[in-house]
């Protein structure tokens, strides 16, 4: 399988965010991506660089005001008297309809929606390549491969129309959705990383064109616990069109499972062209995070299953942080769509 990675990716290294009120260390590293890349190289999948342009895709599901942000807004913040070296929200709105302002200071609040998403100099250009990197999977299965994994870091599915969170800033499996929606009337997202996909459901949520499926920790207790709850189906044109699978902390390979079915099954009811998988192993039972206990056998199964749709698919880095199991997981998953051919 062809692999999409750009080392302009490697770039962005945030340091710190909040966690229970504490400073902590940032877990979205580059050694992330580079353990994933070197486990798919050593499995045999070839590395390619993105030469596809994300600009306009990105621009269909980002509003001009947070896409500006993102370019410009760290060199804004480091004019600031005593400014920080990486933008971090001190204030934010207390509602969303509030005037957007014109201070670097309060626009920080309006698009970061946590702590865990912090801008430095090279955070942009690793960004911009991170959805080139979505953008040109999504070109590779166009153009006819079966399948074709985006190594997107950072990753994006927390990232709303004009909001970043959890480590993300722009929606690279909303990118790579758009993508495919050029040539398919519709396409699925199904994301199982262990947190919801609150900014893909948010991009979607009005829309009949993607449906949108996310199997993830229970949010009553987890992050992003303001979104991901199993009666969230989607509004106006979009109504039915979304799906939430929350699922208890402690859940392992045979309950997350069940879950995946009961999600294909609304898949394929649906019928879409062409499928995103947002694709995160933090939900593995050795990921920093602890919260499911998923094994690599049970994400070779979960891709096992996926796989025998046999539909044209993307696969899309979500989460999975530095563990033992984290390359691992990859191989294991890859193994079940290498089998389709190309």
């Amino acid at each position: 399988m062809q692999i999409v990675f750009d080392d302009t990716q490697l770039g962005h290294r945030p340091s710190n965010f909040l966690v229970r009120g504490r400073l902590k260390p940032v877990p979205e590293v580059p050694a992330r991506a580079e353990i994933l890349r070197e486990a798919a190289e050593r499995a045999g999948h070839r590395i390619v660089k993105p030469t596809t342009d994300s600009t306009k895709l990105r621009a269909r599901i980002h509003t001009a005001d947070y896409l500006a942000f993102l370019e410009t807004g760290w060199s804004r913040w480091q004019e600031l008297p005593d400014a920080s070296p990486e933008m971090i929200p001190n204030v934010h709105p207390d509602r969303r309809d509030a005037p957007y302002p014109d201070a670097i200071v309060g626009q920080a609040g309006y698009h970061m929606a946590d702590t865990a998403a912090p801008l430095a100099g090279d955070s942009w250009s690793a960004i911009r390549a991170s959805a080139d990197s979505a953008a040109h999977a999504a070109r590779l299965v166009l153009d006819g491969a079966k399948a074709a994994y985006a190594l997107c870091r950072p990753p994006g599915h927390h990232a709303f129309a004009d909001q970043a969170g959890g480590f993300c800033y722009l929606n690279n499996s909303g990118t790579a959705a758009e993508a495919l929606r050029e040539a398919h009337a519709r396409v699925a997202i199904l994301d199982v990383d262990l947190h919801h996909g609150n900014g893909t459901q948010g991009i979607f949520y009005c829309r009949g064109d993607v449906l949108t499926l996310s199997i993830h920790a229970d949010p009553a207790a987890f992050y992003p616990f303001f979104w991901g709850y199993a009666n969230e189906r989607g509004d106006g044109e979009g109504a039915g069109f979304n799906r939430n699978f929350p699922l208890p902390l402690g859940t392992g390979d045979a309950a997350f499972l069940d879950a995946l079915d009961a999600a294909l099954a609304v898949l394929r009811d649906y019928r879409p062209g062409a499928l995103v998988v947002a694709l995160g192993f933090d939900a593995h039972e050795s990921d920093p995070f602890a919260a499911f206990k998923v094994t690599t056998r049970g994400y070779g199964e979960i891709a096992r299953r996926i796989a025998a749709l046999g539909m044209p698919t993307v696969l899309v880095q979500e989460g999975g942080y530095v563990s033992p199991d984290l390359g691992s997981s990859l191989v294991a998953f890859l193994a079940e769509f290498s089998t389709l051919p190309q």
